[in-house]
Formats: C-alpha cells, sequence, structure tokens
C-alpha cells in the first residue's frame, strides 16, 4: 500500500519507521507545522508537506497520528473523499473521522512510543473499520507491520485506554515519585532498577496477583508502621503509600475469601 502520515510525533514518527521496514511505500509526511513536517520528512527520507491541502491524494491509506484534542476538528481541515483514513487515538471514536472520508476506521497502537527509541519496540494494534471491506484492509495493514492485532470496537478500545494508563503512566509516576524520595534522602535509585525489570518481566508467566509481593500482600503490620514512620516528612508520598497499602490487603482479601469458598 501506499501510506501518508498526517502527524510529526511520537506516534507518526514510530508507524513512519515501522512502514519503511514493510513492504508498504510510505510515500508522504504532513504535518500542520512546516517545521516538524520537515524534520521528520527529513529523518525518513520521505516526502513531507504543509498545509494539509496540499497532502497527496495518490495514496492507499492515510493515518492521521495527531493529538486526541486535534482529532475533534480533523473535518474542518481534512477531506480525502473515498481514501482508506485511520487515526491512531485509544480513547476517540472512529466516527470523528466520518466527515473525512467514506472509508474510515482505527489503526491503535496499544504501546509507549517515543520517537527516539533506538531499537523499534513490540507494538500490539486494535483496529475497525467502517466496513467490513475497510475492516479487512485496515487488518491486513496492521497485520503486515505487527504481529498481534485484534479487532476492537470503540468501548472495548476506550477501556483498554484506561487500563494502558493505569499501567503505564501510573507505574512510571510511581517511579518519579520514590526517585525524588530516594532523592531527597540521599539514596541511588538505580539500585531500584534490577526490581523494576524483574518485576515488569515476572507478570508475563505469573497473573499480577500471583507476583504480588511486599509488606500489604503478607499483612505484615510491623513494617508497614515502620515505613510509614520513615514517610512523616513526605505526606504526599505517605497518603499514596497507604492507599495502595490498603488496596492491596483488600484485594488479599477479597482472593482468600475466593479460595474458602465462603
Amino acid at each position: 500500500m501506499k501510506v501518508v502520515i498526517i502527524g510529526t510525533g511520537n506516534v507518526a514518527t514510530i508507524l513512519g519507521r515501522k512502514i519503511l521496514e514493510s513492504p508498504h511505500d510510505l510515500v508522504q509526511i504532513a504535518g500542520r507545522t512546516p517545521m516538524h513536517a520537515q524534520k521528520l520528512g527529513h529523518r525518513l527520507n520521505v516526502p513531507f508537506t504543509s498545509p494539509a491541502s496540499t497532502i497527496s491524494k495518490n495514496a492507499d491509506l492515510y493515518i492521521v497520528a495527531i493529538s486526541d484534542d486535534a482529532l475533534t476538528s480533523v473535518g474542518e481541515w481534512l477531506f480525502l473523499d473515498k481514501k482508506l483514513v485511520v487515526h491512531t487515538a485509544g480513547s476517540v471514536s472512529m466516527n470523528v473521522l466520518e466527515s473525512v472520508s467514506k472509508n474510515y476506521g482505527v489503526l491503535y497502537p496499544l504501546q509507549s512510543l517515543n520517537a527516539e527509541s533506538v531499537e523499534l519496540p513490540e507494538v500490539p494494534f486494535l483496529v475497525d473499520g467502517s466496513s467490513p471491506d475497510d475492516l479487512a484492509l485496515i487488518n491486513d495493514f496492521a497485520s503486515s507491520i505487527s504481529s498481534s492485532v485484534q479487532v476492537s470496537t470503540d468501548e472495548a478500545r476506550k477501556k483498554l485506554h484506561l487500563a494502558a494508563v493505569i499501567v503505564n503512566n501510573f507505574t512510571n509516576h510511581l517511579y518519579v515519585l520514590a526517585g525524588n524520595y530516594c532523592k531527597q534522602e540521599q539514596l541511588d535509585f538505580n539500585l531500584l532498577l534490577p526490581l523494576i525489570k524483574e518485576t515488569a518481566n515476572r507478570i508475563s508467566y505469573l497473573t499480577a496477583t500471583d507476583a504480588q509481593t511486599g509488606p500489604a500482600a503478607r499483612n505484615d503490620t510491623t513494617t508497614i508502621k515502620k515505613h510509614l514512620e520513615l514517610l512523616k516528612d513526605h505526606p504526599a508520598l505517605k497518603k499514596i503509600y497507604e492507599e495502595m497499602t490498603r488496596s492491596i490487603t483488600e484485594a488479599n482479601s477479597q482472593r482468600s475469601v475466593v479460595r474458602s469458598g465462603s
């Protein structure tokens, strides 16, 4: 397929790199900011353009990789008639594209993407289409650049996007808080990196429930009290520690009830 990417950020960059390694032909990068379009075009060695009125009309697939907020008004500046158009957002309905083209859908990469990644990450895709034919084309395209592709409705995709925020963005924020704590207490955060990697790897062969460890999981109230004492000068982190401990304790209690059959 001949492909045009509309967008110049992290998602556009990684998808562009993946397409360049595929049998498809990336024919153009389009961006609303000329400087950004030029930068990505040069990086991928692909023709670039700005504004939307100069987007090539000879491609088979148009990937709109712009922010969720920008997608809400995409129909005001982009019209591609019957061309197949997809957006890459997790929490936006595919119907936002119905004024852009008669043929549209979703190509959502369920992954945290960074334009500067040295190695291309494994990227699962959730796809949908406005018709069976459109869906088949989008699914085939996604399968050509990824080994993990699933058809997903708007509602299911929104829920998976929420789950992704929890496991990725929220977890990373805990790293931020732990890093700040270590800095304030003059501790070496890097000593925690092997633990972070092991914990992330463990849930590839255990359920997250079975992988849960720590004082809250074993109801070690003595250690919990010691930790809370250490956090007396870190009230925000203490509050999070208390809430996470409560949540883990409740989850383990419910698990025990299910196991006992009562």
